[in-house]
């Protein structure tokens, strides 16, 4: 019996006794990550009395405490922090403001990707990987792009724009699309409403009325926030200190969700014969990492269990695993050493049904049956 088939068996079972929250466990987290953020502005504020530099290098760790806000708004998203769906949408945009994600948008999306987790068909990924036959389809120099860009060293520009730049600019171009769209319509056609007009608006950047208020409250309050650290400590040692920690936490983000999903020979279905249990086993990873990252990734390390059932708190996701260590002991392991060269696993092969590495896709190429 292959561990998929005894996972499918289990599965209702273990959701049933590990999916359940604790207010008082996910408040204690709650509070020790925004307690720290703030102890770390003030302990930059305090040291740039004598050294500028120095208050520079508090940038690092509040990077890691913006990652973990990062993955606590992303569980916030799925209603696993808390047992009180309130709580989760309070905290969700708190923790969205302060990596500067707005939380209920990028949930909706994020939804998409766990109902079809292993379908590279319809989900390709934060770094939306080709098949090789888009590869192939591409020149000389846009694969050489494609490669490079995918690179360690990119990722805390990828960071910036995914969190800074990105949420501000889709709410500024569809703010301003809507009105110039709005009045359009209005000139052209005077007898109807303006509310009549608006609600015949069209844009990619968000789907329904709910999404854009959420964008436009979470623009509003952390611009605010910008404006309130910059007169509190200065504009000169906030922007450098934010600007750094928020990309650098996001970057890490962006590949350690990557090689969740991006590795040697990772599940890659199409739709016909997708599986969605087959996605969690075989096309996640559990990565191993040490204690103290683990404990600023909130557990998401334990990927394969978020797979199962996104309702298992992160403080239960150790639990689950080590009681169903037999159950996921194929679940494929990727070790911090092995991060960049999972970090080149990013063409899907679509007859392989699976993730291939671009050496892997050169020697392919370089046969002559290819």
């Amino acid at each position: 019996m292959s561990a998929t088939h005894r996972l499918k068996q289990q599965k209702r079972a273990i959701i049933q006794r590990h999916a359940k929250a604790d207010n008082v466990i996910a408040w204690t987290q709650v509070v020790t990550t925004l307690g720290a953020i703030g102890l770390l502005w003030w302990a930059a504020l305090e040291t740039s009395e004598f050294s500028y530099w120095t208050a520079l290098g508090f940038a690092l760790p509040l990077s890691l405490f913006t990652l973990r806000v990062l993955v606590l708004m992303h569980e916030c998203g799925h209603g696993s922090l808390f047992g009180s769906a309130w709580m989760n949408r309070t905290l969700g945009f708190v923790f969205g403001v302060v990596s500067g994600m707005p939380q209920y948008v990028w949930s909706q999306h994020h939804d998409f990707h766990h109902a079809h987790n292993g379908n590279w068909e319809k989900y390709r990924g934060p770094l939306t990987t080709p098949s090789v036959e888009e590869f192939d389809a591409m020149t000389p120099a846009q694969r050489t792009m494609y490669e490079r860009t995918r690179s360690i060293a990119i990722a805390p520009f990828g960071g910036f724009f995914y969190l800074l730049f990105n949420p501000r600019f889709t709410w500024l171009k569809g703010t301003v699309d809507f009105v110039i769209y709005v009045a359009k319509q209005k000139w052209a056609q005077p007898e109807r409403s303006l509310r009549e007009h608006a609600e015949t608006f069209r844009t990619r950047y968000w789907k329904c009325r709910t999404e854009y208020w959420h964008m436009f409250w979470n623009n509003l309050v952390l611009i605010g926030c910008w404006v309130l650290m910059s007169w509190a400590i200065g504009a000169s040692l906030f922007f450098p200190i934010y600007i750094i920690s928020v990309s650098l936490a996001g970057g890490a983000g962006i590949m350690l969700f990557t090689v969740q999903h991006n590795f040697e020979h990772a599940y890659a279905s199409d739709s016909e014969s997708w599986d969605y249990d087959a996605g969690a086993m075989q096309g996640t990873s559990f990565l191993v990492l040490p204690c103290w990252l683990n404990w600023f990734t909130a557990n998401i390390a334990y990927h394969h269990i978020h797979h199962l059932s996104a309702k298992i708190p992160n403080y239960r996701l150790a639990a689950c695993h080590e009681e169903n260590l037999k159950l996921f002991e194929d679940v494929t392991r990727v070790n911090m050493r092995d991060i960049p060269s999972a970090l080149k696993c990013l063409l899907w092969d679509t007859g392989g049904q699976r993730i291939i590495s671009f050496a892997e896709y050169r020697q392919q190429r370089s046969t002559p049956q290819a």
